[in-house]
């Protein structure tokens, strides 16, 4: 019994959080965003960018050669909080070509909330978006531009240059061609995919 217990800690642990039976959910159909239709976002910290909706993806309106990454995650969750840190790093070694865009999901926080129990706590001052209708809308489309089958769960992160989904590093079993990091992530496996990301036309 308590090998089974540890092996479910585990999983949680590696995977990602889902906030169990009550708000994981399988990716649902919804009324999608139109090519060329803008959505503004404004971060926690106040700095606000509107992305632009392409055939099938999204880009930064007037930075749109940077590479994204959108990362759904929740201020609760253990995987989340543990690879913040290292995602700021990231954003500040890689800032000229790449952004994070951080969707808060599966929680409904204040900004203060979200300040002081996660970025404060875990060094994350990158772009972190906390309004719920929109983020809901932005993720249940990502997930369906992605064709994701699995219900949803957190941190989950998509890269993006160009407007185009880019194939990525499973994290739990290193191969390379799927569209998402589940799971905190690995920094040697985005450092390897962003370094050959930036190369694409």
């Amino acid at each position: 019994m308590k090998k089974i217990f540890l092996a479910i800690l585990c999983v949680i642990f590696l995977v990602g959080c889902g906030k169990e039976d009550e708000t994981a959910k399988a990716p649902t159909k919804i009324e999608g965003y139109k090519t060329g239709e803008e959505i503004k976002l404004a971060s926690v910290f106040g700095k606000e960018l509107t992305l632009l909706r392409t055939e099938g993806g999204f880009v930064i309106k007037g930075d749109e050669s940077k590479v994204i990454m959108f990362d759904i995650f929740g201020t609760f969750c253990p995987p989340c909080q543990k690879e913040a840190p290292e995602l700021m790093d990231f954003q500040l070694k890689n800032n000229k070509d790449f952004t994070i865009i951080a969707l808060t999901h599966f929680e409904n926080v204040t900004n203060q909330h979200v300040i002081e129990n996660f970025a404060q706590k875990y060094n994350a001052y990158y772009f972190i978006s906390n309004n719920m209708p929109v983020n809901d809308k932005l993720s249940a489309q990502i997930l369906e531009d992605i064709k994701y089958p699995h219900l949803e769960s957190v941190p989950i992160k998509m890269v993006l240059k160009n407007g185009i989904y880019q194939p990525l590093t499973d994290i739990a079993s290193g191969k390379f061609g799927v569209h998402y990091y589940l799971g905190g992530i690995h920094l040697d496996k985005l450092t390897q995919d962003f370094e050959r990301i930036k190369n694409v036309n």
